[in-house]
């Protein structure tokens, strides 16, 4: 520099001039008069240091100058026009920094380069001027040809070109040094070009929006205005005067502006109908008003109508519409009518479901009854001082206008059994009793608690639960509501728990203030009728159960099979198939054959579909005679079963016999086995149920095989039957001295004869566990070493204790579920054709209640109480070699 010293020209606040750069500014009457004296005095431009005021001018505190300036050469001063001779405007340039030998690394000068053109090319395709993007894309090819020396230079150019922050420029002018002020130039490229690329894309979604609906708002009114147009030209046209063609109507579906408001109209008239003071209502017309104030074309007004359409098209006071069948004197007599012609047995079921409708019919009664003395009572104190008794100011205590009417509190059926025994249609049969809506939800996979509840409408596509859903189709709050498969509902996982859920749906308690998520008002549910249905009740939680009125349905006998296959399968499948009745007729043995040969379940579902396979062949018979007329004739049936045509004999027998069954469904799946079983020493036969319900024969074989006394089972067994196993060998050998194995009490008849035992349950790849098979062990092993036989006729069940009493068959909760298991073994036995039955002493009452006549006058039931008296039962009072003279000690602590 020439000098050293320089006149300081201050520059207000937020202004700043950077090396590189020029700008202009106005300057007060007294700068410009001293900078107009400068350039008087000096030959050339004059030189000022230019110094920013770092804080903004205010009259209490005095200005701060920046440490840093620019040397500035004065370009240019312009003096003030006549009406504003209090400023000048002067232009102002830097002329250069003090002189650095420090030319910066390469490595910064690539960072500086590289944030250059990003930032560059950010402003070039944001610059709205064609002028500005050409500067902008030559400054960018300008940065790959300079020197590093000129990168500082460069870099003080493009900081003073960009509309940066105050104090980033202060920074950049405060820092001499090159290297460092190229590493601050980056950092502030960076974030320059990041703020741009935000702001521009904030930007632009937000014009594309307001465009959106813009433009959406501008085509649906043309498009209005062009359907108007069309429909005025059609209906004006001449050749359509005359006519009146329901084509020419408008059309329900045309998105005019007409319809939307009268769907409006209707939602306001609907939510107007609901009963004042009630939470509906208050949330009705809360969000009625939010959304007259919400613009139509925006996002949350399609959420506010869709869930105002949910909240108006709920049942909230709605029960019975018309003449209620309750009133009926029959209605009764109507319902038992309505059950037997729609279900086969079930007596007890049956019994249970009258019940609740008698006092259902009872409570209707009462409240009728009740209703002429809460009208009077509204009639006295509404006639004022014409009133027969004097109005009160303190009336007697009535129900409040706004309290729910009390109505009966539907029970929670549970109906538990095997799959096709009538669960669902039992439901069914229900609503057509009652007179009342029958809705049907399936439980089984429902895994998300939103499912029962409903979705909160903080998310997006947001709706009520299945019962609220269930309940808008009813149309009722008095409905009938199946529940399928609930014991195959989803477990507690991060979706929340939906067994859970139903502990409040399914509280008499607690469901007439059942709380939707989406609805968020509470929803009453004490007047829908609940019906669930399971196949088991191990996955159900114990709560949940709790709940339930449990009713067991156990598998059908042959008999009613047979029953259920003439009046209901098989008419079902022929008219399904296209047939009348004469031209399928399915004998007694052939049925039967098909209900034990090819089937073999506790429901019907096996057994239809089987019927359906003959029926079905039976129709491709009759649809071949009927296509292979002869040319002249007509074809008939007469009615032996012969249809015969003019000219030639064709036969078709509508009669199935026995005999015809392999050709229409294949080889038996079942040839009889349980009934050929022969007697062998060692082998007796327990009644099992298998895994959907139905029962069975299981032989339990047992060998004796070389060893040194020990036992070896086989069959897939698990602990509880490995247990008692164990403990029906212990009981032999403890009693070896009676039954005469052995002549000392001490022995052990196992390892007198250096033997092992093994045992087996045939069927090895299924899983068999529970406690019911320790009385058929302890037969086979006294049959074994006794060499006594058992008849193949006999089966038993039982758990037995090692004292030797004989314990009630089935699992280990309580009575009821343990002797659904032995129900069902009776029914499996009954299937296998067996003839006589060991059970506990504990099951002979529900033996007497629960089994059919028909099943007892066949069978031969024994019960015991202890070990001796089930082997005395087995093999025969006199056939084992009892000691009589044995005297039993038992030690006592």
């Amino acid at each position: 520099m020439a000098t050293s010293k320089l006149p300081v020209l201050a520059l207000p606040h937020p202004l700043i001039l950077l090396p590189a750069s020029r700008f202009t500014m106005a300057l007060s009457k007294e700068q410009g008069e001293a900078v107009l004296a400068l350039i008087e005095q000096s030959d050339a431009l004059p030189v000022v240091a230019a110094v920013p005021i770092t804080n903004s001018p205010s009259t209490t505190t005095p200005p701060t100058f920046a440490e840093w300036g620019t040397a500035t050469r004065i370009l240019r001063l312009v003096r003030p026009p006549a009406r504003n001779p209090a400023s000048h405007i002067s232009s102002l340039y830097m002329i250069e920094y003090p002189p650095t030998e420090r030319i910066p690394s390469r490595d910064v000068v690539e960072k500086f380069k590289h944030s250059a053109l990003r930032l560059l090319d950010r402003l070039a395709k944001d610059a709205v001027q064609s002028s500005r993007k050409e500067g902008y894309q030559k400054i960018a090819s300008m940065l790959d040809d300079i020197t590093d020396a000129r990168a500082p230079w460069m870099a003080d150019v493009l900081i003073g070109s960009i509309n940066g922050e105050y104090d980033d420029k202060l920074s950049i002018l405060s820092t001499p040094d090159s290297e460092t002020r190229l590493t601050l130039a980056t950092d502030i490229f960076l974030k320059q070009a990041s703020i741009s690329e935000v702001s521009k894309k904030i930007a632009s979604a937000v014009d594309e929006s307001l465009s959106k609906q813009q433009k959406e708002f501008f085509l649906r009114q043309q498009l209005a205005a062009i359907q108007r147009e069309l429909h005025s030209l059609t209906s004006n046209s001449p050749r359509n005067a005359g006519s009146n063609n329901a084509s020419d109507a408008p059309s329900e579906l045309d998105d005019d502006e007409q319809h939307d408001a009268d769907d409006l109209a209707d939602l306001k008239r609907k939510i107007e109908a609901m009963e004042h003071g009630s939470e509906e209502r208050k949330m009705g017309v809360r969000e009625w008003r939010r959304l007259k104030r919400i613009p139509q074309g925006s996002v949350e007004n399609g959420v506010i109508r869709n869930y105002l359409e949910w909240l108006t098209s709920v049942p909230w006071g709605q029960a019975g519409i018309g003449a209620s069948p309750l009133k009926d004197k029959a209605f009764l007599t109507n319902a038992r009518t309505q059950l037997d012609k729609d279900h086969f047995g079930l007596e007890k079921i049956k019994r249970r479901l009258i019940e609740y409708l008698a006092v259902v019919r009872l409570r209707d009664m009462n409240a009728e009854e009740q209703l002429p003395q809460v009208a009077g009572l509204k009639q006295i104190e509404g006639t004022g001082d014409k009133a027969l008794v004097p109005y009160q100011q303190s009336p007697p205590p009535m129900l409040a206008p706004n309290a729910p009417k009390q109505s009966v509190k539907g029970p929670i059926l549970l109906f538990v059994g095997p799959p096709g025994v009538g669960k669902t249609s039992l439901g069914q049969s229900i609503a057509k009793a009652l007179d009342r809506p029958f809705q049907r939800i399936s439980l089984g996979g429902v895994r998300d608690e939103a499912e029962i509840r409903g979705h909160r409408r903080t998310y997006v596509a947001s709706g009520p639960g299945l019962i609220v859903q269930a309940m808008r189709k009813a149309g009722r709050k008095d409905f009938v509501l199946l529940l399928d498969e609930i014991d195959k509902i989803g477990q507690s996982n991060f979706h929340g728990d939906p067994g859970a859920a139903l502990l409040e749906v399914l509280d008499p308690e607690q469901n007439h203030t059942f709380m939707d998520h989406y609805l968020n008002v509470p929803v009453d549910l004490s007047q829908v009728l609940f019906i669930c249905t399971s196949n088991s009740l191990d996955t159900i939680s114990g709560p949940l159960l709790d709940r339930c009125e449990v009713i067991q349905l156990s598998g059908y006998t042959y008999d009613e099979k047979m029953h259920i296959a003439r009046r209901f399968l098989l008419p079902k499948q022929i008219t399904a198939n296209g047939l009348k009745e004469e031209h399928v007729t399915i004998t007694e043995p052939a049925l039967l054959h098909i209900a034990t040969r090819y089937t073999r379940e506790a429901g019907v579902r096996s057994l239809e579909r089987a019927i359906g396979a003959v029926v079905r062949f039976k129709a491709v018979e009759w649809a071949e005679y009927i296509d292979n007329e002869v040319e002249g004739g007509q074809a008939k049936m007469i009615t032996d079963g012969k249809l015969i045509t003019d000219g030639m004999d064709k036969t078709y027998s509508p009669v199935v016999e026995e005999s015809d069954l392999e050709k229409m469904l294949g080889i038996s799946r079942w040839e009889g086995e349980e009934k050929d079983r022969e007697e062998v020493r060692g082998v007796v036969f327990g009644l099992v149920v298998m895994g959907q319900g139905e029962g069975g024969v299981m032989p339990v074989e047992t060998m004796m095989v070389p060893g040194t006394g020990h036992l070896k089972l086989t069959g897939s067994l698990g602990d509880v039957i490995k247990e008692s196993s164990e403990l029906a060998l212990s009981w032999v050998k403890r009693h070896a001295y009676d039954l005469g194995l052995t002549n000392a009490r001490s022995v052990d008849p196992l390892k007198t004869e250096n033997i092992d035992i093994h045992l087996h349950l045939p069927a090895g790849a299924t899983k068999k566990d529970g406690p019911s098979a320790g009385v058929a062990m302890t037969c086979a092993f006294v049959s074994l070493l006794t060499g006594a036989l058992v008849p193949s006729n006999i089966a038993m069940t039982g758990e037995i204790t090692l004292r030797g009493h004989v314990t009630p068959v089935g699992g280990i909760k309580e009575k009821s579920v343990r002797w659904l298991t032995g129900y069902h073994k009776v029914l499996g036995a009954h299937r296998a054709h067996i003839t006589k039955v060991i059970l506990p002493w504990a099951n002979r009452k529900d033996v007497e209640h629960d089994v059919a006549p028909e099943i007892r006058n066949e069978m031969e039931f024994v019960f015991v109480r202890t070990i001796r008296e089930a082997l005395d039962a087995a093999f025969g009072p006199a056939t084992l070699a009892w000691r009589r003279g044995a005297v039993m000690v038992e030690s006592r602590l």
